[in-house]
């Protein structure tokens, strides 16, 4: 278990399109907000270690269209919140605030907790984690499949956890130096740009 958790931990902390999210997050709206969208990724982890615990999981794996459908899905949600990002940071360029905290105040706790959660639920690499990554772990001797990946899962739930509240935590210290406007407006920039590049990646990959 705990060479599982080495190994789930190492993933976690890989950049990401959620760890990348989860600091943008930390550095535009504070902690309580980018941790309540860490909980957004972690419900869709939930959902797939439960497909995968009740046997889904092989179904997928072996479903070619299924991770076609899932990885387009989730090139276009990459792609749209990129793009949504740099034309946000040029249509509001001159203001000071950030331009969700412009008009209407701050802005609510769902919509964070829904992007995380579409990044994750979108995210092929996350599918084959579960369906290929957590089964290399379960031994056949030690009782039912799906138990064991129900404990392998909230063990790697826990290795995400941790990995997402570095994210965040770094995000919150960038918002307490109290960053100039411009240089917020570079780190979303930067943050749109990257998640452009995440999206073509995945778009030209074989998986």
């Amino acid at each position: 278990m705990l060479v599982f958790f080495g190994a789930a931990l190492l993933i976690a902390l890989t950049p990401g399109a959620n760890n990348l999210l989860g600091l943008h997050h930390g550095m535009r709206h504070g902690l309580g907000k980018a941790l309540a969208g860490l909980a957004g990724r972690l419900a869709a982890f939930v959902l797939m270690i439960a497909a995968v615990a009740a046997g889904l999981g092989q179904v997928l794996a072996a479903s070619e269209l299924a991770f076609t459908v899932i990885k387009w899905v989730g090139v276009a949600y990459l792609a749209w919140l990129g793009g949504s990002l740099l034309v946000s940071t040029f249509r509001h360029g001159t203001r000071s605030r950030p331009p969700d905290e412009q008009e209407s105040g701050p802005l609510p706790v769902w919509p964070v907790v829904r992007k995380e959660f579409l990044v994750a639920i979108t995210n092929p690499k996350a599918v084959l984690v579960f369906t290929a990554f957590v089964p290399q772990f379960v031994d056949a001797g030690h009782g039912p499949m799906g138990w064991q990946v129900a404990v392998l899962g909230a063990v790697y739930l826990l290795a995400e956890f941790l990995a997402g509240t570095v994210y965040v935590g770094v995000g919150t210290a960038a918002r307490a130096a109290a960053l100039s406007a411009r240089a917020r407006r570079n780190a979303d920039r930067g943050t749109g740009i990257v998640l452009l590049g995440m999206a073509g990646a995945l778009a030209t990959s074989s998986a």
